[in-house]
């Protein structure tokens, strides 16, 4: 087979037209001539970092999404399955993605769970990410969230990164804000990546100590804005990513946004082309072509060098998709979870106050940090409430895996004037999570979700929205457009009751990150994130 047109090489920074050549999926031949086909064929875009999981689509449906928009691999972190199911959860998505030409490749997580200070559905040993470089391949050691662990040297973090270290495996890191002297020392234990970095110097800081610095770009972190100046003088050391990545954003588009919007802004095309291909590929040894002879025939077909409009996605020498489709078909996918608890009542969610004064978490629209606000609180008979008309509402973490009290606290900038919204996607433990309006209506979402083991939800009066997510509670057997669509239905309804936030229920499913400052929420209380410690919820004045 061969396919003519504008070639560029970004492995070695050409342009030139000419006809490529493959067969039983390899490029067996480049020719230079003169053409015209007004198309450019250039290697396949790939995601630096992401979980697959939070696309709320199994590995196979999520690639038929991807596959239209250029994407020929991920490099995929499983932790959020591995979180509620352990080594069975990470072995559902590793098989699942190999039903799918999209080159998956899946590294072992580092923390699970991500702290002691919550309850997850299960442990990940070191003995565990041993088994999975040796027997299921897996290739780099996950994002170490445990930076503080990194930085006192402690004995169980440095047994796993000795153990990837074992192996030749790359290391993930995962510190945001650490600077100067806490970066290096945290380098300095094999770390070498960071997809955290929310500021320019902070990035800088890393990528000076021989980092290579992820821009990401999600559906709730966004920090290509803060980044993107990398470009100029550090377009070797970059690579791009979504980290996290809603079905409704996917559907519109992927890693080629992120070119688009790089090269429209006026950074050079193969510096933003390498970053989006060669620096992946080099970086962790992919087994993804680059468009040279003897390469997998791994590439993409673009009408320009503006929009990046897909035309056709080659991977092995296939065509996947073409003009916006995907050749695949709609899979069917089995059901498996890890859901143990019961009903709650309304009183269940009443905050005895200690004080008048109470302190709040302060979600940021496109931020995985918060901040901690302290603000005179509404008293009635001795418990806190909800406040929306000061925007104080009640935020509830519910251990999903056995019965214990709700854990309760106090958000502000979540917006919602009526109802409730909830989730089972909750980073990293994936515990029931709810903010609302009245114990009543945060109870009732949490309730339809302990119904449907697992989803999303909306309560607005008599109404209930709710998209279910029967594979771990994070995951639609579904397929992409349909889950899209409900996704989409659900947002908008947060949207009616309140919220302005961009991405309400990925803002929502990162107030439980116990490991990104300030404040956040556990199943086990309130906790300071930057101090790493439960604390108050109020005081006296």
């Amino acid at each position: 087979m061969k396919i003519t047109g504008h070639i560029i090489d970004p492995l070695h920074r050409r342009r030139f037209s000419g006809t490529v050549e493959f067969q039983d999926g390899i490029i067996t031949a480049i020719h230079e001539h003169e053409v015209t086909e007004v198309q450019y064929i250039l290697p396949g875009f790939i995601d630096a970092h992401i979980h697959i999981e939070s696309s709320m689509l199994t590995p196979y449906e999520f690639s038929r999404m991807a596959l239209p928009h250029g994407t020929v691999a991920t490099v995929s972190d499983p932790h959020e399955i591995a979180n509620v199911l352990g080594m069975e959860g990470i072995r559902y998505m590793t098989d699942n993605a190999k039903r799918s030409p999209l080159k998956f490749y899946f590294g072992a997580p580092s923390c699970v769970p991500a702290t002691t200070f919550e309850t997850s559905g299960a442990t990940i040993t070191v003995n565990d990410i041993d088994e999975l470089f040796r027997l299921d391949g897996l290739i780099y050691l996950a994002e170490m969230m445990n930076y503080p662990g990194v930085l006192h040297r402690d004995p169980l973090v440095m047994d796993k990164i000795a153990v990837a270290q074992k192996y030749g495996r790359k290391i993930d890191g995962h510190a945001p804000g650490l600077r100067e002297d806490d970066a290096a020392h945290y380098i300095d234990a094999g770390i070498s990546t960071d997809h955290e970095c929310f500021t320019l110097q902070e990035a800088i800081d890393k990528l000076k100590h021989g980092m290579k610095v992820i821009i990401r770009e999600g559906s709730a972190a966004r920090n290509y804005e803060a980044l993107i100046p990398l470009m100029d003088e550090h377009a070797a050391n970059l690579m791009f990513c979504s980290d996290d990545k809603h079905p409704d954003d996917l559907e519109l588009g992927h890693i080629n946004r992120l070119v688009s919007r790089a090269v429209k802004d006026g950074y050079q095309l193969i510096d933003v082309l390498r970053a989006a291909t060669v620096n992946p590929v080099k970086h962790y040894g992919l087994d993804v072509g680059l468009l040279q002879v003897g390469d997998s025939a791994d590439f993409i077909v673009v009408s320009d060098l503006t929009e990046f409009n897909v035309l056709k996605t080659f991977i092995n020498g296939n065509c996947v998709a073409e003009h916006g489709s995907s050749m695949l078909p709609k899979g069917k996918h089995p059901i498996i979870n890890h859901f143990n608890c019961s009903r709650k009542q309304p009183v269940d969610f009443k905050i005895p106050a200690h004080g008048n004064m109470i302190h709040l978490i302060e979600a940021l629209d496109g931020q995985l940090i918060t901040l901690k606000v302290t603000e005179k609180g509404m008293i009635k008979n001795g418990f806190i409430e909800s406040d929306p008309s000061r925007d104080q509402l009640k935020i509830t973490v519910v251990n999903r895996y056995s019965d214990t009290t709700p854990a309760m606290g106090m958000i502000k900038n979540i917006g919602l004037k009526r109802g409730a919204i909830a989730s089972t996607v909750a980073h990293d433990s994936h515990n029931i999570i709810a903010v609302g309006c009245s114990d009543e209506d945060i109870c009732r979402a949490v309730n339809l979700l302990i119904q449907h083991q697992g989803g999303l939800c909306a309560i607005d009066g008599k109404e209930e929205v709710v998209l279910p997510l029967p594979i771990a509670g994070l995951i639609s057997d579904e397929d992409g457009i349909s889950v899209s669509h409900a996704y989409s239905t659900l947002d908008r309804k947060a949207k009616e009751m309140g919220t302005t936030l961009r991405a309400p229920y990925m803002t929502l499913s990162f107030m439980a990150l116990l490991v990104i400052p300030e404040f956040k929420m556990s199943d086990l209380g309130l906790f300071d994130a930057v101090h790493f410690r439960f604390a108050k919820l109020s005081e006296a004045e």
